[in-house]
């Protein structure tokens, strides 16, 4: 252990990437989040994994800045989100579920906008442009206008769009779903590395094999509560992170009414 005189000029340890405190949202009469807190350390592989309806896309709307929560408090690696919104957003990477997008311009035009708006200069943009077009295979349609891309493809270029700032904290919800899966294994290496670079992705799925595979950190969540949060190994334990989630969020039923729809030899 340093010295006293050596410990206190030691700087202070880094904040977690996102620190959620105390996160309520209610639609109506539904409670979607009912006091979210957790932690997401800087430089990990986060998955956020739960049932339909658990409020999962309402959580990570309300910690990218898309959703004003009614309580509680978002901070980006030490930031007040709602405090400083514009300040907070420029070092955040976002890919929303249901993402709408300015479908009427190209693929190289949808990236090139998302890169000026976040104040990068034109070189830069079309540079960067450029290198994921290529690194998710988009390159051949990059002067097609998005309303005609497939739902992978669409999928694809929403992610460039969310890369193309280079920010420090990525939240990609459902990123795989409709992408192919040679798409799928680019899209693991290009986050892999950004998380190996020092950058940190939160990303939500209901694949549960992936994720176990994929993150190193896992936060389960059911009915707006977090019901257990840590490196997938502790959450999972001795059995596979899918038989844990049964296990914690319950609700498993047989087809015993389904009598009707077994074959028979008759």
């Amino acid at each position: 252990m340093p010295p006293e005189d050596v410990r206190a000029t030691l700087p202070d340890q880094a904040p977690p990437a996102l620190l959620l405190q105390g996160l309520w949202r209610r639609f109506g009469q539904k409670i979607a989040v009912a006091g979210i807190d957790l932690t997401v350390p800087a430089g990990s592989f986060y998955g956020l994994v739960g049932p339909n309806g658990a409020g999962k896309t309402t959580t990570l709307s309300m910690a990218t800045g898309l959703l004003q929560p009614d309580f509680g408090t978002v901070l980006v690696h030490g930031r007040d989100l709602w405090a400083d919104p514009v300040g907070v957003k420029a070092v955040l990477g976002v890919l929303p579920d249901g993402v709408r997008l300015f479908d009427r311009l190209t693929g190289a035009q949808l990236i090139t906008y998302a890169g000026l708006l976040h104040g990068l200069d034109r070189e830069t943009t079309a540079a960067r442009t450029a290198d994921l077009l290529a690194a998710l295979d988009l390159a051949a349609d990059a002067q097609t206008l998005v309303v005609d891309y497939s739902a992978g493809m669409t999928k694809k270029v929403a992610l460039a769009c969310a890369l193309v700032h280079a920010p420090r904290l990525l939240v990609l919800d459902e990123p795989f779903e409709a992408v192919d899966p040679v798409s799928a294994a680019n899209i693991r290496d290009i986050l892999a590395s950004y998380v190996a670079s020092g950058g940190t992705v939160i990303v939500s799925s209901h694949v549960m094999d992936l994720v176990q595979r994929m993150c190193d950190h896992v936060a389960v969540i059911a009915g707006g509560h977090v019901l257990a949060a840590g490196t997938v190994d502790e959450v999972r334990g001795d059995a596979s992170l899918e038989d844990r989630f049964v296990e914690l969020v319950g609700g498993r039923v047989g087809g015993e009414g389904l009598a009707w729809l077994r074959t028979s030899s008759d």
